[in-house]
């Protein structure tokens, strides 16, 4: 099923609940898929990558402004924020672990033929492809630096 169908059952189910803060947060992925489906040129249907990149970036600001929240004191605001990032997180593939990062960016490394620091440009862009969702990318560049740096 498509991120769209999956996303309209949930925000009925939600509705049947009343469930406000999950309400709100798939209405804002809803949005978000309308808006690039509308975009000017674009085809119709988006393919799963670019729903992943949507939810990944909609994740992100989220914790981006979740972090915000929690300097401000802005304990309400960050309450909010965090819930719908969890609802968001639910339409994400399961995030890699540590260990599991670094094996896959030793692959990468190991394929691409990376020797040192100079590589790192070859190898985020590879890896960012390959882990799109999967891993932050701040996560992403600090093991490549550190494994390139060995």
């Amino acid at each position: 099923m498509a991120l769209k169908q999956r996303i309209e059952t949930e925000i009925k189910s939600a509705m049947i609940a009343k469930d406000k803060v999950r309400l709100t947060a798939l209405r804002a992925i809803k949005s978000l898929i309308l808006l690039e489906e509308t975009k000017e040129g674009y085809s119709g249907t988006l393919s799963e990558e670019e729903e992943l990149k949507l939810l990944t970036k909609a994740a992100k600001q989220r914790k981006d402004s979740a972090e915000i929240y929690e300097k401000q004191n802005r304990a309400d605001l960050l309450e909010v924020e965090l819930a719908e990032l969890a609802v968001i997180q639910e339409f994400l593939p399961k995030a890699l672990s540590e260990a599991e990062l670094i094996q896959a960016i030793q692959t990468i490394i190991d394929t691409c033929g990376a020797s040192g620091p100079k590589d790192m440009g070859k190898v985020m862009g590879l890896a960012s492809k390959e882990l799109a969702g999967k891993a932050d990318g701040k996560a992403i560049a600090e093991q490549v630096k550190a494994l390139l740096s060995k």
